[in-house]
């Protein structure tokens, strides 16, 4: 009988990264980038065509993304607001695009200045474009447990949205856990609604670390048949409009608790630790804690 498969999908090099005060030279994430490439991460998304007035660590997205390692095993993959940078993106080679709203109106308007349903419009030329294109577009929804101005989301709030995102063409919706407040009983729970409106197979989980709970709401999600999570290495990153939360559920730890239930990965994990401890060595050289 053959194993249990996961699909781990590497948001370090845009989410990990686009927080990060100090430079850090294209050539290091285009290296960073090819190390997660060789360890068997498929799916990497590279880089955020965003405004680099507003997220500057971001401002070399073309150079990255056309200097990617291109491999037939790895889709790379760019975070666009809009149609403009979506055109971008496009036009750099980007294989897959991903847009982002969030189940909070207070948050939406934090991080896109405008509402959810004027986000959402926003993603419609973005759509036409990778269609033509033939790309895949995959719809962020943030806040789907917890908003820093709102507190709890209702579940079907989350739902609504996603089922809004997949009515507009997005191939998969992650369902994120913004502030890593979540626990596994709401996950559930959120997971649950969004499941009357959309297959498990259309479903992503991208949990946040900050009280610790991450890899147990993975594991609540996969019960309810969800099979693809995000990751960033060494547990880089995390919102800047999310006040307070922590950094993203580590990769190693996500791709450690596959191995240990004999899920396969198609990820290396002594590979993905040593690119993990050097990461950690870079950017938190003080030992500060990193779930």
């Amino acid at each position: 009988m053959a194993a249990e498969r996961v699909t781990i999908v590497e948001v370090g090099p845009r989410d990990g990264l686009q927080n990060e005060k100090g430079e850090v030279a294209t050539q290091d994430k285009l290296a960073l980038i090819a190390e997660l490439a060789d360890a068997g991460l498929a799916r990497i998304e590279a880089t955020a065509f965003v405004s680099p007035r507003w997220v500057p660590q971001m401002a070399d997205h073309e150079a990255v993304m056309r200097g990617v390692p291109h491999r037939p095993s790895v889709t790379f993959s760019a975070l666009v607001p809009n149609e403009k940078g979506a055109e971008a993106a496009l036009a750099a080679g980007a294989q897959a695009l991903a847009v982002f709203t969030a189940a909070s109106e207070s948050f939406c308007r934090k991080n896109t200045n405008c509402s959810i349903a004027e986000s959402i419009g926003r993603f419609r030329p973005v759509m036409a474009l990778a269609v033509r294109a033939g790309v895949p577009v995959r719809g962020y929804v943030s806040c789907a447990l917890d908003c820093p101005y709102e507190g709890e989301i209702a579940p079907e709030a989350v739902a609504a949205v996603s089922a809004e995102l997949l009515e507009l063409g997005c191939s998969e919706i992650a369902l994120s856990d913004t502030l890593g407040r979540g626990t596994p009983e709401r996950t559930a729970a959120m997971v649950e609604a969004a499941l009357r409106r959309a297959p498990a197979a259309m479903l992503a989980g991208h949990f946040h670390d900050t009280s610790g709970r991450a890899i147990a709401n993975v594991a609540a999600a996969w019960e309810l048949g969800l099979r693809v999570f995000d990751g960033s290495v060494g547990g880089l990153g995390g919102c800047p409009y999310a006040p307070g939360a922590a950094g993203n559920l580590a990769t190693e730890r996500l791709v450690a608790h596959f191995a240990a239930k004999g899920i396969e990965t198609g990820v290396d994990l002594a590979r993905l630790s040593a690119i993990a401890e050097r990461v950690i060595a870079r950017f938190r050289p003080a030992g500060d804690a990193l779930r």
